[in-house]
């Protein structure tokens, strides 16, 4: 049983650091992409459409941000590791 705990917690650590590279370079592809489409649409247009991409994608980023640092305010913290415990409870081996 020792063995499956310490590879449980691997898999779980390997997936939180993955989650957290994929918010990283989410955020740093949002800090060129949007800079770059607020200056094209400086040089083209008065109409400040940049700034749908900007909020949309800001909003989204905020929530993969708070998702992947705890704060998921949709289930709440912890709530797929509660219901992976349930679901294994009802199983019998």
């Amino acid at each position: 049983m020792e063995d499956f705990s310490h590879a449980d917690r691997y898999l779980r650590a390997k997936k939180r650091v993955e989650d957290i590279r994929g918010f990283y370079g989410n955020l740093i592809t949002y800090l060129i992409v949007i800079p770059f489409l607020i200056w094209l649409n400086w040089r083209t247009t008065s109409f400040p459409w940049a700034l749908f991409p900007a909020i949309g994608w800001g909003f989204g980023l905020l929530m993969h941000g708070l998702k992947v640092f705890g704060c998921d305010l949709v289930l709440g913290r912890g709530w797929e590791d509660r219901k992976i415990r349930e679901y294994m409870s009802r199983e019998e081996f």
